[in-house]
């Protein structure tokens, strides 16, 4: 006798159809493009190659939903992805350029660092990043760089940051959790009593986090409804 499949979790399904509703909505070069402020943004940035691109896949459940150029670094446009009902949208997702990839040039690299510290710094509308981080090479300076841009909003909690420490099926558990604990120790030093700062482990291919990153995203979008 075969035994019975495990309960569904109603919230994690709830979570996973929401996030699969995301759809492109469109691309912009500069933050001029951007549309005016509407609904809360969340936006996912990373080192090029950190697995941002895979992640908002898996998230969506989408193969080709975010771009993933076969160069790391050749990607340089901020794409928005509408998410929630098709007639009214509830939360958006920012794909921002990567960073700090050595093959692109140095005028190149220098504007799209400049254009991702402007929207961090600037847009009023963001309420959430997702930060993408390689969990086997942990927090480089130019992350450390990136958390410095966000300070001022993560530290009276106008933006939440959740930490996806990437390719976690690369590691085995006792090296997954110590990729967990230098994590928590540098967001320790940017973390203050309103901040709202969570790390999670996480791989597109395996689905480790999926659920929970999915959970998350909802959470942000309809407590900023709320």
């Amino acid at each position: 006798m075969s035994s019975p499949d495990p309960p569904v979790d109603a919230s994690a399904q709830a979570a996973r159809a929401w996030a699969h509703s995301a759809r492109f909505a469109l691309t912009a070069s500069r933050l001029h493009e951007l549309p005016e402020p509407s609904l809360p943004e969340v936006a996912f940035v990373g080192r090029s190659n950190a697995g941002k691109s895979s992640a908002i896949n898996a998230l969506a459940q989408h193969k080709r939903l975010a771009f993933a150029s076969k160069t790391p670094g050749r990607t340089q446009h901020i794409n928005l992805f509408h998410v929630g009902p098709r007639e009214a949208p509830d939360a958006i997702w920012v794909d921002l350029p990567g960073y700090g990839f050595a093959a692109v040039e140095r005028d190149s690299k220098k504007r799209w660092q400049a254009v991702v510290a402007d929207y961090l710094a600037q847009r009023h509308s963001l309420t959430g990043l997702v930060m993408l981080v390689d969990a086997r090479l942990g927090f480089t300076e130019l992350d450390r760089q990136l958390l410095g841009y966000l300070w001022p909003r993560l530290a009276g909690g106008e933006v939440r940051l959740l930490v996806l420490l990437t390719k976690v099926d690369k590691l085995n558990r006792r090296d997954a959790q110590r990729a967990i604990d230098s994590a928590q120790r540098v967001l320790g030093e940017v973390a203050t009593e309103h901040s709202d700062i969570a790390v999670t482990l996480f791989s597109a291919h395996s689905g480790q986090g999926v659920d929970d990153v999915a959970l998350t995203l909802r959470a942000w979008a309809s407590q900023h409804a709320a």
